[in-house]
């Protein structure tokens, strides 16, 4: 059963994004990706007061690099489709079971992202999860 509304379209559009943001770290990197992304429409607070959608949440200014290049506007695979409904579906894995950011820097994690402490590592992208004070509502959202 979906944790957020999604049609079909948003199923491939957060698929197109998976597979934009994090191909290169195989289908438990992709699913990690869809775990903040569906985190980020739950949540309601911090940067993402009144995301409440998907294309909201893949198009929020700022949000995913990704959405600036050709590659993400290419058709969704079916593989990547069935991550991006495990996601919606509310399938979640740590170190993004709570996380609303992650990126891949050249080296080591920062010990903190946005002023969010780091949760872990995979591969080369490093998760943050926000505080309790910061965003109470992730940890009640499941």
């Amino acid at each position: 059963m979906a944790v957020v509304k999604a049609r079909e379209q948003d199923i491939t559009l957060l698929a197109r994004l998976l597979r934009a943001e994090a191909e290169g770290e195989g289908e438990q990197g992709m699913l990690l990706v869809g775990n903040v992304g569906i985190n980020r429409v739950r949540a309601n607070c911090s940067d993402f007061k009144d995301i409440r959608t998907i294309p909201q949440m893949v198009f929020q200014p700022h949000a995913f690099e990704a959405t600036l290049y050709g590659y993400f506007y290419q058709k969704a695979r079916d593989r990547e489709k069935r991550l991006a409904k495990r996601s919606v579906d509310g399938e979640r894995h740590w170190p993004a079971k709570f996380s609303l950011w992650y990126f891949r820097p050249p080296g080591d994690c920062p010990p903190t992202w946005y002023n969010q402490p780091l949760v872990g590592r995979y591969k080369r992208h490093c998760f943050y999860e926000p505080t309790a004070e910061e965003c109470e509502n992730i940890y009640n959202t499941y």
